[in-house]
């Protein structure tokens, strides 16, 4: 049997342990409160992150498996944002000092829905409110077809200088049965733009997996992408998971490449990127030797959170908007999932949350250790773990890691495999094995 089928399994995408499905799900909100200010009192002076949830889009991305809201109705945006403002009073409440923020992302969603100056109105509330950190990161998503130059002005006069367009698959019969467009023109503008105004990382975000994709369809994507030269390129593996997402039931299976095909589509692009400078950071993860985010990878400094990869290893994420994930290190908390829910605890003057989990001694070692190989592709491990040793041996006689006295390492075939490695420490998951579909498969 070959690798790509033999490893080819419902598996998390690890970007948090324990992973949602295996919370304990029982956190109060005073417990919450707890664990956020023993967070402040940390690691505040380190700096904080910020993530921020705008859900809204005009229309469905049938792929996508984020929280979002359709709608053409514009007149939601600036009750959203107040509403948001209120949750970080909220939050500034806990406070005794000004936060240090270090890092504020805008996901969704689609955040180039809001106008320029409502996402002014947003930003600037905020920065009115904290400390900015040297050296800070802030960095929003982009539909390239309406992010234009007054979004991509605004958000640089804020402080932002990276920007991540989301661009997926050129190919027109991708494009229509996914149901996102955006032209190759629509996208080159966007990129000149933010380029012209300072930008210094653009990121651009491909999609393999989906359906009717061909290798010389997604040739003809890279192709076209590697001549725009963005900093940074996270090529994704499509998760098809209709239980959670109804949309991606526009199309079947039978749609979808086999799993030889899909291994066959990632490794083209792969070699596509490599043979065009760009270096292999981490899962999913591509960038030029001069980005922030192949040296963060050089330098041991990468880290990884509910946003993805990221130069800035902050232990405190605030997260703000609904269905956002807060993370104080040893806690995690989830805001309700609707907008309307959202608003109706925001305004009652409580926090959102719908569910949490409180982090054992266990969970935080094993945490460190999925940390270490997602973001470093080593770590070191107990050897007198028999259970752990039986998990790995797999992986050692298809030449996936190899363990050097106490230290995991992952081979160069291996980084392919990195979700099947960190599954092996998941203690959680060996415990309780889902019997149901839970997870997208790996491949």
């Amino acid at each position: 049997m070959d690798l790509i089928s033999k490893y080819n399994i419902p598996a998390p995408r690890y970007t948090s342990y324990p992973t949602v499905p295996y919370w304990d799900a029982n956190l109060s909100e005073e417990q919450w409160m707890l664990h956020l200010k023993k967070a402040i009192f940390k690691y505040n002076k380190e700096g904080i992150s910020l993530y921020i949830h705008l859900p809204f889009c005009e229309s469905l991305c049938t792929y996508c498996a984020c929280n979002t809201r359709i709608t053409v109705n514009h007149k939601v945006e600036k009750p959203y944002i107040e509403t948001v403002l209120k949750e970080w009073d909220l939050y500034l409440a806990q406070f005794q000092e000004k936060p240090l923020v270090k890092e504020i992302h805008l996901g969704g969603g689609t955040p180039t829905f809001f106008s320029p100056e409502n996402l002014q109105l947003l930003i600037a509330s905020i920065l009115q409110t904290v400390h900015v950190a040297p050296g800070h990161d802030f960095s929003f998503e982009g539909h390239p077809a309406n992010t234009n130059k007054e979004h991509l002005q605004v958000l640089y006069n804020l402080g932002f200088r990276r920007v991540s367009f989301g661009v997926q698959d050129f190919d027109e019969k991708v494009q229509d049965t996914i149901n996102r467009y955006q032209t190759f023109e629509e996208v080159k503008q966007a990129m000149d733009n933010a380029r012209n105004i300072g930008y210094t990382s653009i990121n651009v975000d491909l999609v393999y997996g989906l359906p009717y994709q061909t290798i010389n369809s997604v040739q003809d994507t890279i192709s076209k992408i590697i001549a725009l030269k963005p900093e940074r390129i996270a090529f994704y593996s499509y998760a098809h998971v209709p239980w959670l997402k109804p949309g991606q039931r526009k199309y079947t299976e039978k749609d979808l490449p086999t799993d030889s095909h899909k291994r066959a589509l990632y490794e083209t692009g792969k070699k596509l990127f490599l043979k065009a400078s760009y270096q292999d950071v981490g899962m999913d993860h591509f960038a030029l030797p001069s980005d922030a985010l192949f040296s963060a990878y050089e330098n041991k400094t990468l880290h990884r959170n509910f946003m993805g990869y990221t130069t800035n290893t902050t232990k405190l994420l605030i997260g703000l908007g609904c269905s956002s994930i807060s993370d104080s290190w040893e806690a995690f908390s989830q805001n309700v999932k609707t907008v309307e829910a959202y608003q109706k605890k925001i305004n009652e003057g409580r926090f959102p949350i719908s569910k949490g989990h409180s982090l054992s001694a266990e969970d935080l070692e094993i945490r460190q250790h999925i940390l270490n190989i997602m973001c470093k592709h080593e770590t070191r491990i107990d050897i007198t773990d028999i259970e752990l040793k039986d998990r790995l041996h797999e992986f050692i006689l298809d030449n996936l890691i190899e363990i050097k006295e106490n230290k995991l390492l992952v081979t160069e075939q291996g980084r392919s495999f990195l979700r099947n490695i960190c599954m092996a420490f998941d203690k959680r998951y060996w415990k309780k094995r889902p019997t149901e579909n839970t997870f997208s498969t790996t491949a």
